[in-house]
């Protein structure tokens, strides 16, 4: 008998993120001091995965040091498919294939999204269709205008993004949440050509005429942290509790911090001087320097950051010498 066995999607360029994920790879940004990377590996481990999968492509060191470091603190043997030439989602799953061999399940998971998901619910859903493939949906955020996955009454994926798949009538727009449940048949499914392949577009639409591939609409956190804005905004949701940390065991930020007011969270070696002015939400990371006069609003110091003397950041990021606006 097999077991489950996870992969998350960590070899992107991150490129609406720049210019942090110039410098970090973007599902190893910190969240509140920890790495993205291991609240998807949390979430893994939490479904009972016992071994993964990562692919890196950009500063793929970097990301393999990051990644493996997470999954060490969680348990979990980690694998990683280094991508010399990025391969897509669906090249992904071909070029760790060996990687992925024995599961009776694959948990596909885009690496740069915060989600919380009952991955255990997801994985009997899945088997009980019989489904080559379930991808987990959400209604779509508020104000945004992500491409659609579109599902027929029976739940069975018809239509992708608005071009892909054979479409039809009465069919209902969902959001996408990056988290797929394949079974491991469909690894013969994923084509040689073009060498970067998308599930979507080149895996998925023959299927979708039988309902080999099926959605799942859930609810839940979601946060794709795509832009600095989205970012900030996944940072301002983990100080104000809207992200249910219980549900990421083995993922919790505030582990060892200080808590210097509500919503104002500090490494416990960050040097902040009396004088500072902070005012949540506001995350000061490890080794940083908030020196007299200098002033903190709706704003993240990444580790070993160092401010001037009445330095003033708002609505931003401070990372470095960088520092990235995020807008209010």
């Amino acid at each position: 008998m097999g077991e489950p066995v996870g992969m998350v999607l960590c070899a992107g360029l991150g490129t609406r993120l720049s210019p942090l994920s110039d410098h970090v790879p973007k599902p190893a940004v910190p969240v509140c001091g920890l790495p993205l990377v291991r609240f998807s590996l949390a979430l893994l481990a939490g479904a009972g995965v016992r071994r993964a999968v990562v692919n890196v492509h950009h500063l793929p060191a970097a990301m393999a040091r990051v990644a493996e470091e997470a999954a060490r603190g969680l348990g979990i043997a980690l694998a990683v498919s280094e991508e010399r030439v990025i391969a897509g989602t669906g090249g992904a799953l071909r070029e760790a294939r060996t990687l992925l061999a024995g599961a009776d399940a694959i948990f596909l998971l885009n690496g740069d999204v915060l989600f919380d998901v009952d991955l255990r619910a997801v994985l009997a859903a899945h088997r009980a269709t019989g489904a080559l493939a379930t991808m987990v949906l959400l209604p779509m955020p508020a104000g945004a205008r992500y491409a659609t996955v579109e599902l027929d009454a029976c739940g069975a994926v018809r239509r992708i993004a608005g071009a892909f798949g054979p479409g039809g009538a009465g069919l209902v727009p969902w959001h996408f949440s990056g988290v797929h449940v394949l079974s491991p048949e469909i690894l013969d499914r994923v084509p040689a050509e073009p060498f970067e392949c998308d599930v979507n577009r080149h895996v998925y639409p023959p299927l979708m005429g039988s309902g080999a591939v099926r959605g799942l609409v859930v609810d839940g956190y979601w946060n794709d942290l795509g832009t600095p804005a989205r970012y900030l905004e996944a940072s301002r949701d983990v100080l104000a509790g809207r992200v249910p940390l219980e549900h990421f065991p083995g993922a919790d930020p505030y582990t060892g911090t200080r808590e210097l007011s509500p919503g104002v969270r500090a490494a416990p070696d960050a040097a902040i001087d009396p004088t500072a002015r902070l005012v949540a939400p506001v995350y000061v990371g490890a080794r940083c320097t908030v020196p007299a006069g200098a002033s903190l609003e709706d704003a993240v110091l990444w580790d070993e950051t160092a401010l001037a003397p009445a330095e003033a950041v708002k609505h931003a990021i401070a990372a470095g010498a960088l520092r990235v606006p995020a807008g209010a």
